[in-house]
């Protein structure tokens, strides 16, 4: 099975966030993980338009926009034109999610639906053959550093035998707690991308790091 990491560049270093961007492109990491949160669907602000418009720039991997934002669909065409090559929304935040995930496909990146921990994967039944990719929230959104939530194995698995029974080629990522002991049950039970932030970026060599958690 597919496996890639994605380091989230909510915990490097915004004094010196090139050299971070400079040393995931020169990684073995696939995607560049990229938080936008509006204190409102979660409680924090994270970044927005500008600095992803700086990180495009020099970026030498697909960026991974992840919206923790109410009312997504004004953003979707913004964070495209930004430089995202996946924009993730959350199925909490969705009115129309069926729409809104069509109107992303339609700017030719990929989609994907983000699902927060309370939200059981049964929610898909209707709507995974559009997605591109399920985002499963291990942790509660909005800060990094929060411990694993352990039913996190469980809901990977029911959604990897959902995807493989209807022959779906949908992508499953996990944002939350991903160290080397978790990131080894995780690819087991099915997920796809990993996402890390912390763990990555306060390791003694980040790139190595990545390197590992690939590998577990």
């Amino acid at each position: 099975m597919t496996r890639y990491i994605a380091p989230s560049v909510l915990s490097a270093n915004f004094l010196d966030l090139g050299k971070d961007i400079d040393m995931i492109n020169n990684s073995v990491a696939h995607f560049i993980h990229y938080d936008v949160m509006d204190g409102v669907f979660v409680p924090n602000i994270s970044f927005g338009l500008p600095i992803l418009e700086q990180i495009t720039q020099v970026a030498k991997k697909p960026i991974d926009v992840h919206l923790m934002i109410e009312n997504p669909d004004p953003y979707i065409i913004p964070f495209k034109e930004a430089g995202a090559a996946n924009i993730t929304v959350h199925m909490e935040t969705c009115r129309h999610l069926n729409s809104t995930v069509n109107f992303i496909k339609n700017q030719g990146i990929m989609a994907g639906i983000c699902l927060n921990p309370h939200t059981p994967v049964s929610t898909l039944e209707e709507i995974l053959p559009l997605a591109d990719m399920v985002l499963i929230m291990s942790v509660n959104p909005g800060y990094g550093g929060q411990t694993f939530i352990e039913s996190t194995y469980s809901k990977i698995e029911k959604l990897r035998n959902e995807i493989d029974k209807r022959g779906l080629k949908t992508l499953i990522e996990v944002d939350g707690g991903v160290n080397y002991k978790t990131a080894k049950k995780l690819f087991d039970a099915g997920a796809n991308i990993l996402v890390s932030g912390s763990f990555i970026f306060n390791s003694d060599n980040p790139a190595k790091c990545i390197e590992k958690l690939l590998h577990v």
